[in-house]
């Protein structure tokens, strides 16, 4: 088998019709499988899925297991030499399907490979990206980064200053809409399941350029990505005003990987950094009156706190479901 789809769920029903026609229509004449693992929703999903796509293989967790554990099952019941991950909210444009198989077939050195998310409206998304320092962290805290976008020094993370349609080697790509070989994925044991969500892609991109393994940015694969569909859906959480990240996983896996990758003092740096950023703007928000925004900086600085301390400094991971 060539490739296996896998997809995580959670409260997607409303997306996964759509989605499964598009890919039924995708697979016709490769040799593919589509493979669902839903995080315990609290909507239809499942229901859905294997009522209206019977020829989905669907593995219902009892638990919300997270992207990366969830990923992972997944892949434990793919057959395919290559895996295709996929967010509910991605819908890949027509065609590349085929395209990523031929490329990767061209690229035996690949760890893993994406294209190009557009959003609704056809608006470029940020897809292919470098690790993350605390350098880049304060350009991004500070605004510097969003008002110079093509400067490589200020705007180095989300690489705004290269070319977007021109094909690239890069640090790690966010995994909406990637391939990775499966042996490769195997040999690697997956995801790290103490990122429950975020920073798990960037963290096994890593461990695959330590293997020499590159990670191909192929523009000529496009996905439309609406982005952040399943965080909505968790009403106990704080949404970051993107809309698309729930703050206090964001937190908690930013310190587990800057933890694992920069030490101790690196996610004393992530912590104190983003808590003195934002304390400053809480001080400045109450000298101006503006009490709305001080609650919420106060609100912000609080959640970096249980952060530090849930994650114990970035040396454990919280039990799951977070």
């Amino acid at each position: 088998m060539d490739l296996s789809i896998l997809i995580v769920t959670y409260n997607s029903a409303p997306l996964m019709d759509r989605l499964l026609r598009h890919l039924a229509q995708e697979i016709q004449g490769l040799s593919a499988q589509v493979i669902v693992l839903d995080n315990a929703s609290k909507d239809d999903t499942v229901q859905t899925v294997r009522s209206a796509h019977p020829w989905v293989q669907v593995i219902a967790s009892a638990q919300n297991l997270g992207f990366a554990a969830g990923n992972n099952l997944a892949a434990q019941h793919a057959s395919g030499r290559h895996l295709l991950l996929l967010n509910p909210d991605a819908l890949p444009h027509a065609g590349a399907l085929r395209r990523g198989l031929a490329r990767l077939e061209q690229h035996p050195d690949t760890g893993l490979a994406g294209g190009e998310l557009v959003d609704v409206d056809g608006l470029r998304q940020p897809s292919a990206r470098m690790f993350p320092t605390l350098r880049d962290e304060f350009f991004t805290l500070s605004g510097l980064a969003a008002r110079h976008p093509h400067s490589r020094w200020l705007a180095r993370l989300d690489r705004r200053w290269a070319d977007p349609e021109q094909d690239a080697v890069v640090d790690w790509i966010p995994g909406a809409f990637v391939f990775i070989p499966r042996a490769v994925f195997v040999r690697l044991g997956g995801f790290d399941e103490r990122f429950f969500m975020y920073y798990e892609e960037v963290d096994l991109c890593r461990r695959m350029q330590q293997q020499g393994l590159k990670i191909h940015y192929w523009p000529g694969l496009k996905a439309m990505h609406i982005g952040g569909a399943s965080a909505k859906t968790v009403r106990s959480e704080r949404v970051s005003r993107a809309g698309s990240q729930l703050e206090s996983w964001r937190m908690r896996s930013g310190l587990l990987y800057y933890r694992k990758h920069h030490g101790a003092l690196g996610a004393a740096g992530l912590h104190w950094l983003e808590w003195g950023w934002h304390r400053l703007r809480q001080c400045k928000a109450m000298l101006t009156r503006q009490d709305a925004k001080a609650r919420d900086f106060a609100a912000h600085c609080q959640q970096l706190k249980q952060a530090w301390h849930d994650t114990r400094a970035g040396r454990t991971a919280p039990a799951r479901p977070w």
